[in-house]
Order: C-alpha cells, then structure tokens, then sequence
C-alpha cells in the first residue's frame, strides 16, 4: 500500500475536525456515547475523503508506457520477420547533446 500524500492527509484531518465540531454542535449532545458514535462518523468520513483524494500522476520515461491513456502499440510486422532484428531505442537529449567538462 503506498503512502498517503500530504494532500490526502490535509484534506482527510481537515474532514475529521470540521465534521466532528458540526455534529457536536447539531446533535448538542452531552453523553459519552453520543460522542463517541459522532467521533467514530467522523473518522469514517475523514478516511473515506482521504482515500478518494486524486494521487498524483506518474512523471517520467515509464509513465506513458503503463498509463491507461496511452495507446496500444500493435506488433511491427517487421519484428516478425527477422527475429534477429532489434528495435532501436528512442535517443534522448543528453544522447544529442553530450556535455563537456
């Protein structure tokens, strides 16, 4: 399970307090246990929002190559016919560019 990012913890918290005062307050109740069920909603909606906060899209080379919105890429034909045959790697701008020092 990966970690929770600092949004998903800001905006679960954020949920836990702000519903928790409000339904003290609406419900005005005073016994232990109202407090208590109240305290239990309120984690279970601050969970619930800290889970369905959007994670953040994967940045980089393998990013689009595993992205649902990347496209299928159908088998070259070519591939096929010499199976000897290598597909040549997509040059990067260091590759063009070599630095000197």
């Amino acid at each position: 399970m990966p970690r929770p990012t600092a949004a998903q913890l800001a905006y679960g918290s954020a949920t836990v307090i702000v519903s928790t005062i409000a339904m003290l307050l609406l419900s005005q109740t005073s016994t232990g246990l109202g407090v208590a069920v109240i305290s239990a909603a309120a984690l279970a909606l601050g969970l619930l929002v800290a889970l369905t906060v959007p994670a953040p899209k994967r940045r980089g080379r393998h990013a689009a190559r595993t992205g649902a919105s990347a496209p299928a890429t159908p088998a070259a034909p070519a591939a096929e016919a010499a199976p000897g045959a290598r597909t040549p790697e997509p040059r990067t701008a260091s590759a063009e560019h070599p630095v000197h020092h």
